[in-house]
């Protein structure tokens, strides 16, 4: 058959098809039987060839069964999916997909249509079910126009419906599945956890100054020997520092004596106590008790083990009251003077866990806990000092060595918190977007508080256990924004 006639047979087909659609219709037919009807007609009037292509044209028209085995269960209104059969909360079944099946990711819930037949009527009657009733569609950009049918704008765009039961909030901005896969949104909870961010500050190793000895003279003397100690060295508590003469250490001792030999240890203008405010060690006052002789020099002691910070003692030397002589530190405890930055120092808290390492000993880590906060701040460098106590038993931390300090800052208690990611900062108002489900979007002016280890906290606006978006979160608050200038200039939609 030529191509002309190949045409014109095709469209007396079609011409044949219709016909038989109202024929059928006026005689009640049932309509699985048009096909045969136009295969029965087209045959007598063309043969068997026009017979075979209406044949396969009434094929082609037909409904096109969906087949294969279940590949998922897709949620009747949200793009949500399960690999096994699923109820949503409110007793609904998730549909099944068959392999045969054409996904789409734009637009809004499919409907499943169930086509009845009435034989005593002409036409069919579309059932739907499971799916939320389409009030409207409104216009994608805001603006004030709505249509009770599917349509685009001006610019092709679809317009989106409006469910039944669903929020006329300004605010919300309502995004397709497809959009939503194609930007890339990903989302997360609201979560109570402690925020912990280590603040890195240099310091210094400085003496206990509660474990420094001074070794002073409370009247004159004269310094007859001074013991092997220089400036530097270890010393022993008891060890001899130095040995004097003093006028008022001897007459002291020998009225001390007399009373001793009168048997009063406290007549005599109270030699004893005279000794003691004297300063007199004592082992001289047990040696004049045992011997009953006062000595002509007194020998001073190390009060405490450590090292010697300062020797000013010299053989010989003519001391004046109150002259200081040896300055001795005990070294196992020292501290660590540590500068922070003012803008840090709200984070910092007394007890703090903190870590100290020294360039000096590579590999080596000390811990301890803030023990003080200084209260002032340095004008030159607007730092705060620290002070963290360490102890130091073999004395590998040596006076003035700096360190290098890791503070653990933050809230000690837990607080609301999300990713850093998560929040929109304009410097002067920060935003959240927080996701309501089924494609709805909220955005959200909140308070924030502490940030630390990528985390952001807070204080008003999100609640725990609230899903708000990480990723992709600026384009929705753009779309947000246009549809609240938009609507600001135009007045509220009437539904149709």
């Amino acid at each position: 058959m030529s191509v002309l006639g190949r045409t014109l047979m095709v469209g007396l087909i079609a011409g044949s098809a219709g016909f038989a659609g109202i024929w059928a219709g006026d005689q009640r037919v049932v309509p699985g039987d048009i096909p045969g009807l136009l295969r029965s007609s087209v045959a007598r009037l063309f043969g068997s060839d026009a017979e075979a292509m209406a044949t396969h044209g009434a094929e082609t028209a037909s409904v096109v069964v969906p087949e294969g085995a279940v590949i998922y269960y897709r949620h009747p209104d949200e793009a949500t999916y399960s690999l096994v059969p699923k109820s949503t909360a409110d007793g609904r079944t998730y549909l099944a997909v068959l392999a045969s099946e054409d996904v789409s990711f734009d637009g809004g819930p499919k409907a499943t249509n169930t086509v009845v037949a009435d034989t005593s009527l002409s036409d069919t009657v579309p059932v739907t079910a499971g799916e939320k009733r389409i009030l409207y569609y409104r216009n994608p950009m805001g603006l004030p126009d709505t249509s009770p049918t599917p349509k685009k704008d001006s610019m092709g765009m679809d317009y989106i419906p409006v469910y039944d039961g669903e929020e006329a909030d300004g605010s919300t901005v309502t995004v397709s599945a497809g959009k939503i896969q194609r930007s890339g949104v990903k989302t997360t909870l609201a979560a109570r956890t402690t925020i912990s961010q280590p603040i890195m500050v240099p310091g210094v190793v400085e003496h206990d100054e509660r474990k420094i000895s001074v070794i002073s003279l409370r009247t004159e003397a004269f310094v007859e020997k001074v013991a092997d100690v220089t400036t530097g060295a270890p010393i022993k508590a008891g060890q001899p520092l130095v040995t004097l003469y003093a006028k008022e250490f001897a007459t002291a001792g020998a009225q001390y004596a007399a009373d001793l030999k009168i048997g009063s240890k406290t007549g005599g203008g109270g030699a004893l106590q005279r000794l003691l405010n004297l300063g007199v060690p004592a082992e001289m006052i047990a040696e004049i008790e045992k011997t009953g002789k006062p000595p002509l020099s007194v020998t001073l002691m190390a009060p405490r083990d450590g090292v010697v910070l300062e020797r000013m003692a010299v053989d010989g030397m003519m001391a004046e009251a109150g002259e200081t002589l040896f300055r001795i530190a005990d070294t196992s405890t020292v501290w660590i003077i540590a500068d922070v930055p003012e803008y840090e120092l709200a984070s910092v808290q007394r007890g703090a866990a903190a870590t100290v390492r020294f360039r000096s000993m590579p590999g080596r880590a000390f811990t301890g806990k803030v023990d003080e906060i200084y209260p002032e701040i340095q004008a030159e460098t607007r730092t705060a000092k620290i002070r963290i106590e360490l102890p130091n038993p073999d004395g590998a931390m040596i006076a003035h060595m700096y360190a290098d300090v890791e503070i653990a800052a933050g809230a000690a208690e837990s607080v609301v918190t999300v990713p850093d990611s998560a929040v929109i900062d304009s410097g002067d108002r920060q935003v959240v977007i927080v996701d309501l489900g089924e494609g709805r979007f909220e955005p959200r002016d909140v308070q924030i508080g502490q940030r630390g280890a990528g985390m952001v906290e807070i204080r008003q606006g999100v609640a725990e256990g609230e899903t708000v978006v990480v990723s992709a979160n600026f384009l929705i608050d753009a779309e947000s924004n246009l549809k609240a200038a938009l609507s600001a200039l135009t007045p509220v939609e009437a539904q149709p």
